[in-house]
């Protein structure tokens, strides 16, 4: 990975982000495309809307009648953490949390705490209750570590997430972060649309469309919102959703050992022909450098564009302690499954970046994606066709 693309990565990994709290990774992503001269806009939902200025413009590439498919990129720009509910005194704040987490030695943990403004604080957890369902926390209380200058923030406008030694850093290949899930996923779609608009700027309408949702965690919500809008319905050419995920590591699907084609995640599998292709552009384009899995460890937004009739595919990056529980631990794990930092290789990323890439192109493939296994199909069928 060159250095612009780590510079990139690490500024999105370092932003602070919850369910509904996504506006300082927008303010970055909205930074950088400007400075890259790549369009985007936000849709009504606040997703961010890349490779279009416009509704307009996004109406007119869906609606171009074209038998090359619009490949539609979606991540999701939140990760698990807490919203403030009211302060208990000057220096205790009642927080509900948003999204899965760990559920184990959570009481002295630390965590971050920041504002709209992007000011930041940090806390430790206390007085922890769990969902009924005793795999998520429901609610907690944070004390806010050193005295609080000046007034104090209103206790709705305050988000956080477990905090580490840092929000990012490096041991060799390895990213250890805050929130890998899925501000990766992010980072490759932005950096595709850089990539793709510095080459060819002025040229037509290219069948790429970037959708950073928001509030996945906690069932899809942009991602359902985006679709609710209808701007995607009698599409006059073929569409497919691609989901990029940052999904938990599982056998079969390794940290290092390359991105994952991802055959499905826990609702559903994904769509067979369009699953051929990327099967196919994986298999050229990094030979014995993919993994292949139903990664069930979790749903994604694949499955929600499949509620809605879009053809989905997905690609996800192997992710360490997902949802920041220490299941492979590492450093700043006090405990097996207490918070712990994700962590995630940059070999998987410059894979998925890779595969980004390669699913842009243009070709026969997207229209007839098992004509070679026919042909091969016959074949066999002509070898034995004398024992019928």
């Amino acid at each position: 990975m060159n250095a612009r693309r780590h510079a990139l990565l690490t500024e999105l990994l370092r932003q602070p982000s919850a369910p509904f709290h996504e506006e300082q990774v927008i303010a970055v992503v909205e930074r950088q495309l400007t400075e890259a001269c790549v369009p985007f806009f936000r849709d009504p939902v606040g997703n961010l809307i890349v490779g279009c200025a416009s509704r307009a413009q996004y109406r007119r590439l869906v609606l171009e009648k074209n038998p090359e498919p619009l490949r539609v990129f979606m991540a999701h720009m939140d990760h698990p953490g807490f919203h403030g509910l009211c302060w208990l005194s000057r220096t205790r704040l009642k927080v509900r949390w948003h999204g899965g987490s760990p559920v184990r030695h959570l009481s002295g943990s630390r965590v971050w705490i920041a504002t709209h403004e992007n000011e930041k604080m940090e806390g430790k957890l206390a007085r922890v209750r769990l969902i009924k369902s005793k795999r998520a926390i429901d609610t907690a209380e944070v004390q806010i570590a050193g005295a609080m200058k000046g007034p104090r923030p209103a206790a709705r406008t305050l988000y956080g997430g477990f905090d580490f030694r840092a929000p990012v850093w490096c041991s060799g290949k390895r990213i250890y972060t805050k929130a890998a899930d899925d501000l990766v996923g992010v980072f490759a779609i932005v950096d595709t649309a850089m990539d793709l608009f510095a080459n060819r700027r002025g040229a037509n309408l290219t069948p790429f469309l970037g959708i950073l949702t928001r509030a996945e965690e906690v069932g899809f919500i942009g991602a359902i919102g985006h679709f609710e809008l209808g701007w995607l319905s009698n599409a006059r050419r073929p569409v497919v959703c691609v989901s990029l995920e940052t999904s938990r590591t599982l056998p079969g699907a390794l940290v290092g050992a390359g991105p994952v084609v991802r055959l499905g995640d826990r609702r559903t599998t994904f769509h067979p022909d369009y699953l051929e292709v990327l099967s196919d552009i994986a298999h050229k384009t990094l030979p014995k450098k993919h993994q292949r899995r139903i990664m069930d460890g979790g749903s994604c937004e694949a499955t929600a564009a499949t509620a809605y009739g879009l053809p989905a595919i997905g690609i996800s990056v192997p992710l360490g302690n997902y949802h920041n529980e220490g299941f492979e631990g590492g450093p700043d794990c006090r405990a097996p499954r207490a918070p712990a930092p994700e962590f995630v290789h940059l070999d998987d990323i410059d894979g998925m970046l890779m595969l980004c890439r390669a699913l842009m192109r243009a070709g026969p493939a997207w229209r007839e994606p098992w004509k070679p296994s026919r042909r091969m199909l016959r074949k066999r069928l002509r070898e034995y066709q004398g024992l019928l």
